[in-house]
C-alpha cells in the first residue's frame, strides 16, 4: 500500500497541534482553579499580612533592598517574593490583587514545566497525567492560591530540576543546564533552600557510573561552572545588601546581615527554635494528607514501580531526588508541612510515568470510593450541626466572631461541599475513582475561592476592631500596639507605632507607656488576655474580637502614674498603613 510522501510530516504536525491544544486546555482549567478568588479577599495570617505589609512599605518608602515591616528590618527571609508583590502593587495600586498574583503565576509555571518534561521524557499521555496528579494533591493548589513564600520557591526548584533533567535525559542542552543553576540561585534569595535541585546530581552521577559513561556529552568540565552561576545569581542581592550594611554600620543593620546569612540558614536548619517535630513528621503527618491521593496511588502500583525503575533511569533519578529532599528536611528538628512542597511536582511526574496505562491494585478503587463517601457524609453531618447551632461549635466559633449568623452560614457552606462530593460520586459512578475525586475537589476549590472567601474574610482580618477604634478616635489619633502582629499594622488607617517584633512583653508594655507620655492623641491596643503593669483595664474600651482574642483600647485614663523605663527605647512608626483599603471597607 502506498502512502503520500508528506503524510508522515502531516501526522507529526497534527500531533504537535493536538499537543498545543491540550496544553491550552490544561492551562485554561488550571488558570480558572488558581486565579478565581484573586481580589476577593485580603491577606490572612499567619504569613500573608507580613509579606503584603513589607511589599506595601517597599512601594511607599522606595527602599527595596532590605525588607522592612512596620519600619523595622525583617530578617527571616530574603526579598525576592516580597519584590514580586511590591512590583504588582506598584503597577496596579491594588494590594488585594498584588499579594496573590505572583504565586498564582508561579503555580502555572510549575504545572507547565511538569507537563513539558512529561512530553519530552515520555509522551503526552504521561504529561497530562502528571499535571492532573499535581492539581489533585491539595498542597499544590493550596499554596498556589495563597501568599506564602513556598509556592514561589517550589517554582524555582521545579525549574532547576527541569533544566537538569532536560539536559541529562533530553539533551544535551547546556543553556538549560546553566539556567537550572541560575534558578537555584534565585531560589536561594527567595528562601534559602533554593539549592535543592543540586541534590539531583547525586542520582545522576550514580546513573552515569552504572551506565559506564552514558552521559559523556552532558557531563563535561564546563558542568563545574553550574554552582558558579548559582552563586552569581544569589550575589545579585547578597553583595549590595552587604555593601549597604557596611555603609550604614548600625547595630540593627549588622544584626540583620548576620541573621539573614547565618541564623536563618545553617543555624535554623541544625538547631531550630520553632516548629519542632519528630523525624517521621513528613512521612506520617504531612504527605499522606497534603499529597493525597498520590501516596495511595504509589502503593497501589508497587509492582509497576519496580518495572519502571528497571526501564526508566529518569524515574530512578526523580524518585531518588524526592527521597533526598524528604530526608534533608526530616533531619532538621524544625519542620512545617510546606517544606516538602518542592518535592511534589517531581513526585507527580515520576508517578505519572509509573502508572501510565497500568491498572492499580484491586484495593485502590474501593478505598478511594469509600474515602470520598465517608468525607461527603462527614461534611454534611458537620454542616447540619453547624446550621442548627450545635453548642460545641457555637463555643468554638464565638472565639472568632460575634456574629450570631456566622456559624449558620458556615454550616450551609460545609453541607453544600458535602453534597457536591456525594453528587460527584453518584453522577460519575462509572468513571475511574480519581476522576470522581478530581471533580469533587475542583468544585470545592471554586466554592471555597468565592463563597468561602466571603465567609472567612471577616474572621481572618482585624479590620473590625481597627474600624471601631477609628470611629471612636478620629483621623488625628495614633495607635500603639503591645505585642504586635503585622495584620494590625496592615489594616489600620490610623498612624501606627509598635515597639519591636519579638521583644519581651514586659519591655513592650514599658515602651508603650513611654510612647504615650511623649505626645497627645495617643492610644494603645492590647489583648484583654495580656497582663498589664503600666496600664489598667478599668474603663478601657472593648473593641471586639479578632483572631480569637478580645481587644481593648487604652487611653490616658488607663495609664499608670509611673512605669519603669524600658531597658532600650524602641519605637517603630508607620503613617496610616491602611490607606490601601477602600473607604467603604
Amino acid at each position: 500500500m502506498s502512502s503520500h510522501p508528506i503524510s508522515g510530516a502531516m501526522q507529526h504536525q497534527a500531533l504537535k497541534l493536538s499537543q498545543q491544544r491540550l496544553l491550552v486546555l490544561l492551562l485554561a482549567v488550571a488558570s480558572v482553579l488558581i486565579f478565581v478568588g484573586i481580589g476577593l479577599r485580603s491577606p490572612w495570617p499567619a504569613d500573608e499580612p507580613r509579606f503584603a505589609e513589607i511589599a506595601r512599605e517597599m512601594v511607599d518608602s522606595g527602599q527595596w533592598l532590605i525588607p522592612m515591616r512596620g519600619g523595622e528590618f525583617y530578617p527571616d527571609k530574603p526579598p525576592v517574593f516580597m519584590w514580586t508583590i511590591a512590583a504588582v502593587y506598584w503597577l496596579t495600586g491594588n494590594l488585594k490583587l498584588a499579594f496573590l498574583l505572583p504565586n498564582a503565576i508561579c503555580g502555572l509555571i510549575t504545572l507547565v514545566a511538569v507537563y513539558d518534561l512529561g512530553c519530552r521524557l515520555w509522551n503526552q499521555r504521561v504529561a497530562v497525567l502528571a499535571a492532573f496528579l499535581l492539581m489533585l494533591a491539595p498542597q499544590f493548589l493550596m499554596q498556589a492560591k495563597s501568599a506564602q513564600i513556598d509556592a514561589m520557591v517550589a517554582c524555582w526548584i521545579t525549574l532547576g530540576c527541569y533544566g537538569l533533567v532536560r539536559h541529562f535525559f533530553a539533551g544535551p542542552a547546556w543553556g538549560w543546564y546553566f539556567s537550572a543553576w541560575g534558578f537555584m540561585g534565585l531560589g536561594i534569595i527567595t528562601k534559602g533552600v533554593g539549592f535543592l535541585p543540586a541534590l539531583m546530581m547525586l542520582p545522576l552521577l550514580f546513573i552515569r557510573w552504572r551506565q559506564q559513561g552514558g552521559f559523556e556529552k552532558s557531563l563535561r568540565w564546563r558542568a563545574a561552572l553550574g554552582p558558579v552561576v548559582m552563586l552569581a545569581v544569589a550575589a545579585v542581592w547578597v553583595i549590595p545588601m552587604m555593601l549597604y550594611v557596611d555603609a550604614v554600620n548600625t547595630p540593627e543593620a549588622i544584626a540583620y546581615r548576620d541573621n539573614i546569612l547565618f541564623k536563618q540558614t545553617g543555624e535554623r536548619y541544625a538547631d531550630s527554635w520553632g516548629h519542632i517535630q519528630p523525624w517521621y513528621y513528613f512521612i506520617v503527618n504531612v504527605i499522606p494528607a497534603l499529597w493525597f491521593p498520590l501516596p495511595l496511588l504509589f502503593l497501589a502500583h508497587l509492582r509497576s514501580t519496580r518495572e519502571s525503575l528497571r526501564r526508566y533511569p529518569e524515574v530512578v533519578v526523580l524518585l531518588a531526588w524526592v527521597a533526598l529532599v524528604i530526608v534533608f528536611f526530616s533531619l532538621s528538628p524544625g519542620k512545617r508541612g510546606v517544606y516538602v512542597l518542592p518535592a511534589l511536582p517531581m513526585f507527580a511526574l515520576a508517578l505519572a510515568a509509573i502508572t501510565d496505562a497500568r491498572e492499580p491494585a484491586r484495593w485502590f478503587s474501593p478505598v478511594i470510593t469509600a474515602i470520598q463517601l465517608l468525607l461527603s457524609l462527614a461534611l454534611v453531618v458537620v454542616g447540619v450541626l453547624a446550621w442548627n447551632n450545635y453548642p460545641a461549635l457555637v463555643t468554638k466559633v464565638a472565639r472568632y466572631s460575634q456574629d450570631s449568623g456566622a456559624l449558620h452560614a458556615a454550616g450551609l457552606f460545609v453541607a453544600t461541599v458535602g453534597v457536591v462530593w456525594a453528587l460527584a460520586l453518584a453522577i460519575l459512578w462509572r468513571r475511574p475513582p480519581l476522576e470522581r475525586l478530581f471533580a469533587a475537589l475542583m468544585v470545592t476549590w471554586l466554592l471555597y475561592s468565592t463563597w468561602g472567601y466571603t465567609l472567612l474574610e471577616p474572621l481572618r482580618t482585624p479590620r473590625n476592631i481597627l474600624a471601631a477604634a477609628e470611629a471612636r478616635l478620629g483621623p488625628d489619633a495614633s495607635l500603639g500596639i503591645i505585642d504586635f502582629r503585622e495584620q494590625y499594622i496592615l489594616f489600620s488607617r490610623l498612624d501606627i507605632t509598635h515597639f519591636g517584633f519579638g521583644a519581651e512583653y514586659e519591655q513592650d508594655e514599658r515602651n508603650a507607656w513611654q510612647w504615650m507620655t511623649e505626645g497627645q492623641q495617643r492610644f494603645v491596643l492590647v489583648s484583654k488576655d495580656k497582663p498589664l503593669n503600666c496600664f489598667t483595664q478599668a474603663g478601657a474600651v472593648d473593641l471586639g474580637v479578632a483572631h480569637g482574642e478580645r481587644w481593648l483600647l487604652l487611653g490616658p485614663e488607663q495609664q499608670a502614674e509611673d512605669c519603669t523605663a524600658p531597658e532600650r527605647k524602641r519605637q517603630f512608626y508607620t503613617p496610616k498603613p491602611g490607606r490601601w483599603i477602600p473607604q467603604r471597607g
